[in-house]
Parts: C-alpha cells; sequence; structure tokens
C-alpha cells in the first residue's frame, strides 16, 4: 500500500491526531504474525525506555542516537517518556510480556515542521513496525497542523533510508548524515 492510502486509511482509524484527547490503543499485526500494542508514551516508560536501549544492538543505538551511547541517562529517558503535545508526541509498541519493541516521536521545531527518531528492538526489525509508526506519527502531525517531519539518518541505514523515500521523502546530503523532509501536506492532499 503507498504512503497516501495508508495515511488515508489511518485517518478513518482512532489514531488520527487524538492521542491526547482520546485514550488511544492499537494491536498492530506484523509480516510474521506477531503482534504490538501501540499506546503513547507515559512518564510511566522511563524505565521501559532505558531497558530498550540497553537491550538494543551497539549498531541500532548508533544508527538511532548518531552516537556511542552504552546507556540512556535518566534525564533523556524522563524527558522521551513525558509527553507535550504542543511540542513532543511519542509511541511505544508494547510486546506480549509489556517490554517495549519499538518507539517512535516527533519534537517540533520553531519553524513548525517537526523531527522525527524511531528505534525499532533488533529483534523486530524487518517486520514492518518502523514504517507503521512513522505513518501514525505522519497522520498525527498532519492533523496537528505540522507541513513537515524532518530525519537525520547515518548513511548505511538503508531501511529508514527506503522507508524515508517509500513516504516521498526529499533527501540531501549534508557531511555524516542524509537528511530528510517529509511534506505532510502533500501527502494528505494527494
Amino acid at each position: 500500500m503507498n504512503a497516501v492510502a495508508a495515511m488515508a486509511e489511518l485517518r478513518a482509524r482512532p489514531c488520527a491526531g487524538r492521542w491526547q484527547t482520546q485514550p488511544y490503543r492499537e494491536t498492530l499485526a506484523l509480516k510474521n504474525s506477531r503482534s504490538v500494542l501501540l499506546r503513547p508514551a507515559h512518564h510511566r516508560d522511563a524505565a521501559a525506555l532505558q531497558r530498550f536501549f540497553a537491550a538494543l544492538s551497539p549498531r541500532s543505538r548508533l544508527l538511532r542516537f548518531h552516537g556511542a551511547l552504552n546507556r540512556l541517562p535518566d534525564t533523556a529517558a524522563q524527558r522521551m517518556s513525558t509527553q507535550v503535545p504542543a511540542r513532543h508526541v511519542a509511541l511505544v509498541a508494547l510486546a506480549d510480556e509489556g517490554e517495549l519493541a519499538a518507539e517512535a516521536r516527533y519534537a517540533i521545531d520553531n519553524e513548525g515542521a517537526a523531527e522525527f527518531g524511531i528505534a525499532v528492538g533488533d529483534g523486530w526489525q524487518g517486520q514492518g513496525l518502523g514504517r507503521a509508526l512513522l505513518l501514525r506519527l505522519a497522520v498525527h502531525a498532519s492533523d496537528s497542523g505540522i507541513a513537515a517531519l524532518r530525519g537525520s539518518v547515518l548513511p548505511g541505514n538503508e531501511p529508514m533510508l527506503a522507508l524515508m523515500r517509500s513516504l516521498g521523502a526529499e533527501l540531501r546530503s549534508s557531511g555524516a548524515e542524509i537528511h530528510g523532509t517529509i511534506a505532510l501536506r502533500e501527502l494528505a492532499a494527494a
């Protein structure tokens, strides 16, 4: 399914733009027949985010945070798990055991665009979870009046680059990173 059709389908579901005003829970079936529960991040998720981060392979941590971090500091975990609807929105994907399988977020910048980040646990990669999370962020951002989602990707992160291309991202190299911009108005209008 192309990005435009996927966004249109998501708009018809309870996830579109209502995470802070209505309870949002969605069970998502993945390619490998496993499922996860999607819901907004909560401040009580800080410890789970730290466990999730610690369980990521060094390569996955590098690709998500663009640096060699061995541990997610307490302050970062608190910031990542605290929703501020006008500035920061985050989703988590929970496995059956209640542990995080993935996390995704965007933070709004002063230009009205939003910088997004996604991390998918090593055992959950390649199952469509990153795409599902990014599409939900895109719908939420678009419905909130945000013009674009921006993301920085390290060269060699082919799955994320392919995902961004599939959503029509404009990609440009800048030093050690590739910057992508997904124009939400174009996706929503198509």
